[in-house]
């Protein structure tokens, strides 16, 4: 019998198991919920430079020179990044950065690849 993973709703981490209830369960956050319930979000609307909707995995392109705090040189214009995260707020782009790590960006400063 195989089980196939479903991705948290609440932390968006892909490990979600099955508890063999109907429910699955985060080994990261602890959240259970039912993948059969009929859930309507308003979610977020993130739209970047050009005014493309943006979604969680999406990869963007970052469209000018931003500077880090307490790093030595600024994410350069034309930096790929892969797999982002949609948050609420000012930075509403939650990523991962080579070279800097885990970043928070602001849409209006990245474009859809």
């Amino acid at each position: 019998m195989s089980e196939s993973l479903k991705s948290c709703p609440h932390c968006h981490s892909p490990y979600g198991y099955s508890l063999g209830t109907g429910l699955y369960a985060c080994p990261e956050c602890e959240h259970q919920w039912n993948p059969d319930e009929q859930k309507v979000e308003d979610g977020i609307k993130v739209i970047d430079a050009h005014g493309n909707e943006l979604r969680d995995g999406d990869s963007v392109i970052v469209i000018k020179d931003l500077p880090v705090k307490g790093a030595p040189k600024p994410i350069k214009a034309g930096t790929k990044v892969r797999n982002i995260r949609l948050t609420d707020g000012d930075h509403n782009i939650s990523c991962k950065i080579d070279g800097f790590g885990s970043m928070a960006l602001k849409s209006e400063f990245v474009k859809k690849s």
